[in-house]
């Protein structure tokens, strides 16, 4: 399951977008987001998972175009960090 976090601007279209399905719970996002932004918890959607997915802190969710502004590519060809470090390429961005 894809979960969208924030609205890039008034299109509609989300900031950042984690798949549950792709994510391994392994963490190096969190440990990399400068901002804190992220954390592991059991995933709501699916109650047989034993594994915990990634999610946005619930502090950020409405802000999260402000908390990831400082990580946000200036030439389009750097991956913010959490994208950069998640293997199975569960974190996606829109801007």
């Amino acid at each position: 399951m894809i979960a969208n976090y924030g609205y890039k601007d008034g299109s509609g279209d989300f900031f950042i977008a984690i798949d549950s399905d792709k994510c391994s719970g392994c963490g190096n996002c969190i440990e990399v987001c400068p901002a804190k932004a992220l954390e592991l918890r059991p995933d709501d959607n699916d109650p047989f998972r034993d594994e915990p997915v990634v999610v946005v802190v619930e502090e950020h969710r409405k802000k999260i175009k402000y908390t990831c502004a400082p990580c946000k590519p200036v030439s389009g060809n750097t991956p913010p960090p959490c994208i950069a470090s998640c293997e199975p390429g569960a974190i996606t961005q829109s801007w």
